[in-house]
C-alpha cells in the first residue's frame, strides 16, 4: 500500500493533510499570472508547503485509508506509523527522503528538516489539464509606425485612423446641432411627464383611501402568534461522526447524536455512496478543530471534513 498516493489524493480535496507524528502538508491557492521576464502564462494552482509542528492525528488520513483499503481504523493508524518510521529512518541514514509527486525532505547544514515541493503537479482541480505557455506581446506601436512610414513614401487619401477622425468630427458637429434643437422640446416633454405622474399618483392614493375606509375587518377568534426558531447550520468545515452504506442507519445515528445534544445532520453521500453524518458544521477551521477535540473524547474516530455544500 502506498500511503504517499493517498496523501496526494487528499491534497486535491483539502487544504491541510496531517501525517500523524511527522507533520502536515498545507496548500494555498495562487492566482494565474504572467512572468514579465519570460512572457510565460501560468494557470491558477495550489502551492504546497510543510509544517513540522502539526503532528496530532486529526483522523483524516486514517479514515481515508480505512475507507479506500477496506481496513479498520486502528489498522490504518498502524500503517501510518510504519510509514512515518521508514520516513524518519531515511532522513537519519541518508539525510533525505522523497514523496512521489509531492516533494522531497532533506536535512540542512544545521540538521534542520527542509521541504522542497514538486512543481510539476497542480493540486487545484479547477485547473486540471491546464499548462503554462509562452505569450507574445502585441506590437501595436510598431505597426502604427510602419504604416506612418509607408504613408510618407506612398501618400494615401485616408488612413484608417484619419478616416475615423474625420467621421467622428462631423458626427460630433451633428450631435451638437441636434442637441441644441431638441433641448427646448425635451424640457417641455419632461414637464408634461411630471404633471402626468403627479396626477396619476394623487388619483391612486385617493382610490386607496376610499377602499381602506370602506373595508371592515372583524376577527372573532384570532389565532395565537406562532414563532419558529430555526437554526440553519452553515460553513465548509464539518465534524464527521461516521459514514453509512444504509441511509436508515445514518438517520438513526443523527437521532442518537441529537439526543446527546449535538447539532447532527446528514450532508449527503460521498463519492463512494456512503451517507455522511456530521456532529456540526462551522464557518472557520479554528472553530471546527476546537469542536473536534471535544468530540474525540467520546469518539476517537471523528474527523474534520473540509467541503463546500
Amino acid at each position: 500500500m502506498n500511503i504517499t498516493s493517498h496523501i496526494q489524493d487528499l491534497l486535491y480535496r483539502y487544504e491541510c493533510v496531517v501525517l500523524p507524528g511527522f507533520g502536515a502538508f498545507l496548500s494555498q491557492k495562487q492566482s494565474a499570472f504572467i512572468d514579465d521576464d519570460s512572457n510565460e502564462f501560468y494557470p491558477p494552482k495550489k502551492l504546497i508547503s510543510f509544517n513540522r509542528q502539526l503532528i496530532k492525528n486529526d483522523g483524516l488520513l486514517a479514515n481515508y485509508i480505512a475507507e479506500v483499503e477496506g481496513v479498520k481504523y486502528n489498522s490504518a493508524n498502524n500503517m501510518i506509523q510504519e510509514f512515518v518510521y521508514d520516513l524518519e529512518n531515511s532522513l537519519q541514514n541518508e539525510s533525505r527522503a522523497e514523496l512521489a509527486n509531492i516533494g522531497k525532505f532533506y536535512l540542512d547544514s544545521e540538521d534542520k528538516l527542509q521541504f522542497e515541493p514538486f512543481t510539476q503537479i497542480n493540486f487545484l482541480t479547477q485547473s486540471f489539464g491546464l499548462d503554462s505557455f509562452k505569450t507574445t506581446a502585441v506590437q501595436r506601436e510598431v505597426y502604427k509606425q510602419q504604416v506612418e512610414e509607408l504613408e510618407e513614401k506612398v501618400p494615401l487619401l485616408f488612413t484608417p485612423e484619419k478616416r475615423r477622425s474625420s467621421i467622428l468630427k462631423y458626427a460630433a458637429i451633428g450631435i451638437i446641432a441636434i442637441g441644441i434643437s431638441s433641448f427646448a422640446g425635451l424640457n417641455i416633454y419632461s414637464s408634461q411627464v411630471s404633471k402626468h405622474n403627479i396626477a396619476e399618483q394623487q388619483e391612486a392614493e385617493s382610490k386607496l383611501q376610499q377602499q381602506i375606509q370602506q373595508a371592515t375587518f372583524v376577527i372573532d377568534n384570532p389565532l395565537p402568534a406562532v414563532t419558529f426558531e430555526v437554526e440553519k447550520q452553515s460553513g465548509n468545515y464539518h465534524i464527521v461522526a461516521g459514514a453509512f452504506r444504509v441511509e436508515e442507519n445514518a438517520e438513526k445515528k443523527v437521532k442518537e447524536l441529537r439526543e446527546d445534544g449535538h447539532k447532527a445532520r446528514l450532508i449527503g453521500a460521498n463519492k463512494y455512496g456512503l451517507h455522511q453524518v456530521v456532529y456540526s458544521s462551522h464557518q472557520t477551521r479554528r472553530e471546527a478543530i476546537n469542536e473536534l477535540y471535544k468530540v474525540k473524547k467520546s469518539n476517537e474516530g471523528a474527523w474534520l471534513l473540509v467541503q463546500e455544500l
